[in-house]
């Protein structure tokens, strides 16, 4: 590997991760402004309404996703992480400022589709510019940024709600308390945008249109697995062929199960799972600010195991440890369990569920698929996982009301323990290996 300049690696991969903050907030802040502008669009009585509030992002993101990858591949990894950066910077803006609930929720489409572009390239960016030796951790610094993200919309959310017991308190929440929710996003946007001016293309992506002499005046890694003149033409029915067939299911299936694991669904439904522990709603967003405080310390903790343990260790120990805590906090909930051990459940879930599946998810996507195929390839898997996303959280309300919480939780256990059997069979430890290593090792 030639040299390159520590300080300006950090420095583009932090700018590139600044997607998953806004990613983060974007996709939380929603949970705290739920209660009240349910109330200003008078849909507190419409279950159709109110999912079709809290699905509209959801549905951007399967958007965006969709078109990542072969933009990428045609444009460049850069310009498509400033695109999300605007998106994030309009869909800000025009969320707390429109008054009609279409508008709302069209405002809500666009933040989605730049959650969906940047949940794709940010990861597969930083997996590009770093090297071997620390390409785990740099890209789990993507999730580190996410669940800063997500810390700062409940932290925003909670001192933005004011005491829902005065009657004047709750009246200025319903008309301007869930509209400065949504603009506090703005300057981190506008941040991301601005620092992304500043970032170089990736190497891959300049050395697959056949510019070497720029490749060779960045300074950033410039690796054998990079070395290859790779082909522009990325297209799906490459990337289905058999050649490539076992590597896609496993990437599939891997960004599905970080979805249906059950874990976001504390994060979309805190109001439900709080309550339904016996909390009131301003005894919830303290609750919740405690699961983000959780949720970056293990995240930091993941940031140093990721290259000592490895993927494949930390996977698994997620899909595990995850099947057994479901298994009894779904039994608390069948004995009406209530107060803090519920919560200490709760934080369990969530430290496990960010020490493990979060970011681990995110540094096997980048990478286990090879250069000639990754930015589709990546684009598939994000979209596959936005489709998970979606139905776990169009599934819930409705399960909930079917099984109940206890019914609900041990589903996630089985489905944790189902997946937990699969991936001790075929997913692979990639930790120390070059991108070009595991290309000859998992695709034959």
């Amino acid at each position: 590997m030639q040299g390159y300049n520590k300080g300006f690696l950090y420095f583009i991969c932090a700018v590139s991760a600044m997607g998953g903050l806004l990613f983060g907030y974007d996709w939380v802040v929603i949970g705290g402004a739920k209660p009240f502008y349910e109330l200003y669009f008078s849909i507190s009585d419409s279950p159709l309404l109110q999912g079709v509030a809290m699905t509209t992002a959801l549905i951007g993101c399967l958007a965006g996703a969709m078109v990542a990858g072969a933009a990428a591949d045609k444009y460049g990894r850069k310009p498509l992480l400033m695109v999300s950066a605007v998106l994030f910077t309009i869909s800000a803006i025009g969320t707390g400022l429109f008054n009609d609930f279409t508008l709302f929720n069209i405002a809500r489409f666009v933040g989605g589709v730049g959650i969906g572009v940047a949940s794709a390239l940010a990861p597969m960016y930083i997996a590009e510019v770093s090297p071997t030796e620390i390409r785990g951790r740099m890209v789990s610094l993507n999730q580190m940024t996410i669940v800063l993200g997500i810390l700062g919309a409940q932290i925003v959310n909670m001192l933005l709600a004011r005491d829902t017991s005065v009657a004047e308190s709750q009246a200025w929440n319903v008309e301007w308390g869930w509209r400065w929710m949504f603009w506090a996003e703005t300057l981190p946007a506008a941040l991301f945008l601005v620092m992304s001016f500043f970032i170089p293309e990736s190497p891959v992506y300049l050395k697959m249109r056949g510019e070497w002499k720029e490749v060779r005046g960045k300074r950033i890694p410039d690796e054998t697995d990079c070395q290859q003149n790779i082909s522009l033409t990325s297209h799906l029915s490459l990337l289905t062929s058999k050649k490539y067939q076992k590597v896609l299911v496993l990437g599939i299936v891997i960004a599905v199960f970080q979805q249906w694991c059950g874990t976001n669904v504390i994060f979309n439904y805190a109001q439900e799972i709080f309550v339904g522990a016996g909390f009131d709603v301003d005894g919830m967003f303290i609750n919740i600010v405690i699961t983000g405080i959780a949720n970056v310390i293990f995240t930091i903790v993941a940031l140093y195991t990721i290259e000592k343990w490895g993927r494949r260790t930390l996977i698994l120990l997620g899909a595990g440890g995850l099947g057994l805590i479901y298994l009894i906090l779904g039994t608390c909930y069948f004995f009406e369990v209530k107060g803090f051990v519920m919560v200490a459940l709760v934080v369990a879930a969530i430290s496990t569920y960010a020490m493990t599946l979060a970011p681990v998810t995110w540094t096997l996507l980048a990478e286990i698929f090879p250069n000639r195929v990754r930015g589709i390839a990546m684009a598939t898997c994000t979209f596959a996982l936005w489709v998970g996303c979606c139905t776990l959280t169009f599934s819930f309300p409705s399960m909930n009301a079917a099984l109940g919480s206890s019914g609900s939780f041990w589903i996630y256990s089985a489905i944790c323990i189902c997946a937990f059997a699969f991936l001790w069979r075929r997913c692979p430890e990639t930790k120390g290996k070059s991108l070009e290593d595991l290309e000859r090792e998992l695709v034959k």
